[in-house]
């Protein structure tokens, strides 16, 4: 099971919770205790640096607290750089919860920086005045004699409002000492389009489970070839804990965080890239929730249920197309570790943004995504039982358009299924209205990490296997795999993929989902139109 404990054994985390296995990895497992308890993450910039000068941090400088609250990090290493060699790298986009008139933008730095900025303009030779940037720190140290390497990371923020809808802005980030301005510096600038007034045609992409490989790579280059105005990211975003085994032997490496932000800077210094988190995206050094190292990587819509705080939960309107981000973690039967976390708030969340995002006359598909799957076949995670019981029910009730999963590392896609069953088939090719045909789930959990297997052939586009059912199973309550025998498997595809969605907007609007594998080569596609 990929349960993202680090340095904990087996038998003690399989019933801890992500509050429980933060509290021991910070009285046991630091070097003689001297962390204790202290939070790691921390707002810092550049404390006492000179003009142009970038400053490493030690990386056990900071204080500790008895309750775990956040405290101020302040460079103390003699080690100076001048800023102009130092590059921003890591550049990553994400809408606000209007994507019409928000964007944010965040990059890495190596080092704390003096004076982060971002600047903004119509064309890349005529940028705004320089707009304050927050800077947000993580400190990982060694842990478990070695096994989890210590790292200083410096992620940096800045959130742009009321910026003109439909509208490509150039923009470059830097600090004292490196100018996006500068005509020496102008190769490093990047561009971002905010979502249109009115409705008009477009083309999203989706994946989960990534992680950095050559597939990883690979698939980042095509999707950016469907030039999709956004993408969503289902979870397990990048695994800095590869394992997730929950074993003493375990390593957890921050730095793949680095990599992967490398990695994905060429599209997503572009695209929009929407993530959820998923299960390897709970760390729990970094905070009790297991979000600390996810709410300083990331900056996302704040409009999810107040005020649990879930980084992985919000909603945005693209056009005609309302997207809802999920934290299925929280209702999960298979990995405990943070069952429960928003008290029920986040379901009933859910039940009221759907009613509220239906009722707009402006919004002709409602799109849902989150990591762990609600209905998939793979022998190594299935389906998620809490997944079903929790808001299943809510999707059929509000007539969601499209769920978009994670979790298992493969493609497959369900005919239309209303109350846990086939409602309608749907052939490769074929369309769909969920107004009276019931919900298509997708897992499109081939991004880049290993591959995974189904307990029946493959079959896809052009290579298609007569199999109605499947003996397969769920994860009901306790983490019981409760067996079960399913017709709705319609596609499946053992290899690296992703979703491409375009949407067309006029009087009979509709979605044509496609699934490419990292090939180029088609593995599946259907239209869902309503009414």
């Amino acid at each position: 099971m990929d349960i993202p404990r680090f340095g904990i054994p087996e038998k003690l985390a399989a019933r801890m919770s992500m509050a429980e296995q933060h509290e021991y990895l910070r009285t046991k497992l630091t070097r003689r205790g001297m962390l204790r308890t202290s939070v790691a993450t921390a707002a810092v910039a550049g404390a006492g640096m000179g003009t142009g000068l970038l400053t490493a941090a030690p990386a056990a400088a900071h204080s500790s607290s008895a309750h775990g609250s956040p405290t101020v990090l302040t460079s103390r290493s003699t080690t100076q750089v001048d800023g102009s060699l130092v590059a921003p790298f890591g550049r990553h986009l994400a809408y606000g919860a209007d994507p019409k008139t928000q964007m944010s933008v965040s990059w890495q730095v190596p080092f704390a920086v003096k004076r982060p900025y971002i600047r903004i303009g119509l064309k890349p030779w005529s940028l705004s005045r320089r707009i304050d940037a927050e800077v947000r720190h993580l400190t990982t140290p060694t842990l478990n004699n070695g096994a989890i390497a210590a790292a200083e990371q410096f992620y940096v923020h800045a959130s742009l409002e009321r910026l003109q809808p439909g509208t490509t802005y150039y923009y470059g980030v830097g600090h004292d000492g490196f100018d996006p301005a500068d005509t020496r510096n102008l190769g490093s600038l990047g561009t971002f389009t905010t979502a249109p007034s009115r409705a008009e045609n477009f083309t999203f992409t989706a994946f989960g489970d990534q992680g950095v490989s050559y597939h990883a790579l690979g698939n980042d280059q095509l999707l950016l070839g469907q030039n999709p105005a956004f993408h969503l990211h289902a979870g397990d975003i990048c695994y800095a804990d590869p394992s997730g085994s929950g074993q003493e032997t375990d390593v957890y490496d921050a730095r793949t965080w680095d990599q992967f932000l490398a990695q994905t800077e060429t599209v997503a210094k572009t695209v929009p890239w929407m993530v959820t988190t998923g299960n390897h995206d709970m760390e729990a050094w970094y905070s009790p929730d297991g979000y600390g190292g996810q709410n300083a990587r990331w900056t996302l819509p704040d409009n999810g249920p107040d005020p649990v705080g879930l980084p992985g939960v919000y909603s945005f309107v693209h056009g005609n197309v309302a997207v809802v981000a999920l934290d299925a973690n929280d209702v999960s039967n298979e990995i405990p570790a943070n069952l429960g976390i928003s008290g029920g708030k986040q379901t009933k969340w859910l039940d009221r943004r759907l009613g509220e995002l239906r009722a707009r006359r402006d919004v002709d598909f409602v799109v849902v995504f989150f990591h762990h799957c609600a209905f998939s076949t793979t022998n190594a995670h299935a389906s998620e039982g809490g997944v079903r019981e929790a808001w299943v029910p809510l999707f059929e009730k509000h007539q969601v358009d499209l769920v978009i999963n994670g979790h298992n590392h493969v493609y497959e896609r369900t005919d239309a299924i209303l109350k846990n069953v086939v409602s309608r088939k749907v052939p490769i090719g074929e369309r769909t209205d969920p107004t009276r045909d019931g919900i298509v789930y997708v897992t499109a959990g081939g991004a880049g990490k290993s591959l995974y297997n189904f307990p029946a052939p493959d079959t896809y586009e052009g290579h298609v296997h007569d199999q109605e059912s499947v003996d397969t199973y769920y994860v009901a309550k306790g983490g019981v795999h409760a067996a079960e025998t399913v017709e709705w498997s319609r596609v499946r595809y053992t290899g690296y993929s992703f979703l491409a969605v375009e949407v067309s907007v006029g009087t009979h609007p509709k979605m044509k989902v496609t699934a490419l594998a990292e090939s180029g080569e088609r593995i599946d596609h259907f239209e869902v139109s309503r009414g």
